[in-house]
């Protein structure tokens, strides 16, 4: 195994590990929204991407073809996407949701209304940890030449999927960037109508 393959095996798993030891650690002073949040953003990553993606189920090659033989030992095809989904849940979604919070004063209200500044803080670390991933983490598994497939929150597959730019020689494509442009404004409203639900069950 190089350097190389067991750092992206480290990151992804402290990726998964991570978040739901401070879901364990903090979850009484956690709002009561963010357990619904983070498995609902488990299932949208999973159905909406990582399972397609995982098994190229739509003119797409698996995983197993597009990454190295030790990555795959220790990442199994049958798990790959429970991970991805489970880091893009914990990681991405809640990591970003608090970013949201930590930047914004740390006033819970950011979850109660829809707050500019607050957006675009989730936006930003969204698209930025997935140019992170496909740059630094996952190059070879997603660089030009590798097929992913069709999923239904990219319903524009591989068939429409221009070169955005490259970077030392690296790619990065349209069809990888698409989920993580789109779901920070579905992730943040949903946030506040299921806070808004609770809200009025309390009341």
């Amino acid at each position: 195994m190089t350097f190389e393959e067991a750092r992206v095996i480290f990151i992804v798993y402290m990726s998964v590990i991570v978040p739901m030891v401070l879901l364990f650690k903090y979850k009484r002073s956690l709002p009561s929204w963010v357990p619904f949040i983070y498995v609902s953003s488990f299932f949208v990553c999973a159905l909406g991407w990582e399972l397609w993606f995982t098994y190229g189920l739509v003119d797409g090659d698996s995983v197993s073809i597009r990454r190295s033989s030790a990555i795959n030992a220790w990442i199994p095809l049958h798990i790959n996407w429970i991970v991805n989904s489970l880091a893009d849940a914990g990681t991405v979604c809640l990591g970003g949701l608090w970013l949201m919070w930590r930047f914004t004063g740390k006033n819970l209200q950011v979850f109660s209304q829809w707050h500019w500044r607050g957006f675009c803080i989730l936006l930003v670390w969204c698209v930025v940890q997935n140019l992170f991933v496909e740059l630094f983490l996952y190059h070879d598994q997603l660089s030009e030449g590798k097929s992913l497939s069709w999923a239904p929150l990219i319903p524009t597959g591989n068939f429409f999927n221009p070169l955005l730019f490259e970077f030392n020689g690296r790619a990065v494509m349209f069809q990888t960037q698409f989920p993580w442009v789109t779901l920070p404004a579905v992730l943040y409203a949903s946030v506040i109508l299921y806070n808004k639900k609770l809200k009025i069950k309390i009341q």
